[in-house]
This record gives C-alpha cells, structure tokens and sequence, in this order.
C-alpha cells in the first residue's frame, strides 16, 4: 500500500531518491494524474512534480485537486510538499528551510474545494492548525539528526502568480504577518486537510522578497538557490519518511467527522 507521498515543488524533481521506482497514472473526476512510486526504508512512496517533470504547468493552472484526490484514492494518509518560497524575514535567509505552520491566501482563480454543492454538499471545513502537527514534529525531527536546520514556524503568503509581487504587496503582506511568499502552497493544503492527510510543507528561501533584494528577481536566482541547496531538502524528505508512521493516528484523518467524513 502508497501511504506516504511527495509533492516536489520547484528544483525537487528527482525520483531517484527512491528504489525501484515506476510510472503509474490513475482517473480523477478532475482529469489523470501520472506520478511516480518508488520505495524506500520499506515503505512505498508516491511522487508527484507539482509543476510538470519539465516545469510545465505554472503556479495557477496546477490541478491541485486531480493531484490530492489522485494521492487519496491510491491510499496516501501522508503528504510531505516542498516548495521555493521568497522571504519577507530577515531571519529567514536565502537557503533556509523553514516548517511553515499558517497562511495567508491572496489567490484569485482557483478552485480551493472538492465540496462545490451539488450531489458533494457544501462543507466548511476547520484550518485552526492547516499543517499536520504530527508530520511537522517528524520533519522538525529529522531535522536535528541530519544536522540541517529549520525554522520550527513561519507564515506563507499565496499569490497568485505566476509574476512576481511588487515591493507594494511585500510591505503590505509583511504588515499583515507574512514571513514567506510563494505561489503555490494554497489550495494544495486545504484540499489535503479537506481529503483527510496528514500534510506539511517544508519551504526553501531562495531569495529576499522584491523592495527587500537589492537586485530584480530573476526565475534563474530562484533555481540556482534550488540547485544548491537540492542535496540538503532530498536529505531532510528521506530522513522524515524513515520516521513518518503512516498508520498512526491523527486529528487530521478526521477533520470532516462532522460531514461523516471525505468521500471519493
């Protein structure tokens, strides 16, 4: 059984951190999904490039709910996302990590729900905590025995993209709470809290927010950043999966028990 997966954000695309790994596709009510499954410490792991194997798909086009359906219906309980982010914290450096805790939604076209009326209903479901605790303990954890540092919290501003925000949206979302910005982390964690997963994001700074860089923010900055900082977050995801219990319980495999639960 796929209990554990890997939702690979900007420069994670590469499977071979897994064994024995192998091509599968499978329907959604929302289109096909094509990932991959490999395995590692004896579990097997789905992995899923959230932009395309080629960097295809920008940040609001992404399917977001084919993937985390898809992820769903094979028997996932366990998400681990990564994502490159901009920093609107000075404590928070280029080639950081950071274990986000909230976020703050700025996006503007995307669907954020399975539940749209009709024969699904309409739910409302709770995101007092939107990232697993459990998940994010193990990642903080992992952490530690590699010897690779993370900020135990942080807040992610999602924008729309896929441009990149104007110093003006960096103050204001910096007023507002902000200490990372990014495009694609929302509504990747609310439809997994909505199915049920366990989900955590580890995020990746790879550069200072616009009015904060001195320079002009290139795509180039953000993948070089990636590329060299690519050994260290492939570290950190394996370390966390030989720790990850995917048959442990958690408050999140139960956040729609008022609904009688997520339906496929």
């Amino acid at each position: 059984m796929i209990e554990i997966a890997i939702i690979g954000g900007t420069g994670v695309y590469d499977p071979r951190i897994l064994a024995n790994v192998r091509e599968a596709e499978i329907a959604t009510p929302y289109g096909e999904v094509k990932y991959k499954v490999g395995d590692y410490a004896g579990k097997a792991v789905a992995f899923i490039p959230r932009h395309g194997s080629s960097h295809s798909i920008p940040p609001h086009l992404i399917n977001y709910r084919a993937n985390i359906w898809a992820m769903k219906k094979i028997g996932v309980k366990a998400i681990v996302a990564t994502t490159a982010v901009g920093s609107l914290n000075i404590e928070m450096k280029p080639g950081d990590f950071v274990l986000v805790d909230q976020f703050l939604d700025f996006t503007k076209s995307r669907h954020h729900t399975f539940y749209e009326g009709g024969e699904r209903g309409v739910v409302h479901v709770d995101v007092t905590e939107p990232y697993c605790p459990t998940l994010r303990a193990v990642l903080l954890a992992a952490g530690e025995e590699t010897g690779i540092r993370i900020h135990p919290k942080g807040t992610y501003v999602c924008t729309e993209g896929p441009r990149f925000e104007t110093p003006a949206e960096i103050r204001a979302y910096a007023k507002l709470g902000g200490d990372l910005v990014g495009m694609t982390n929302v509504p990747e964690v609310v439809l997994a809290r909505e199915a049920e997963m366990c989900y955590a994001t580890v995020s990746m700074v790879t550069n200072f927010a616009a009015g904060i860089s001195p320079l002009p923010l290139t795509h180039g900055e953000v993948l070089d950043t990636m590329r060299d900082n690519a050994e260290k977050i492939k570290k950190l995801i394996m370390a966390a999966i030989g720790k990850i219990n995917p048959g442990a319980d958690c408050t999140c495999l139960h956040a729609l028990a008022e609904y009688g639960g997520f339906k496929l």
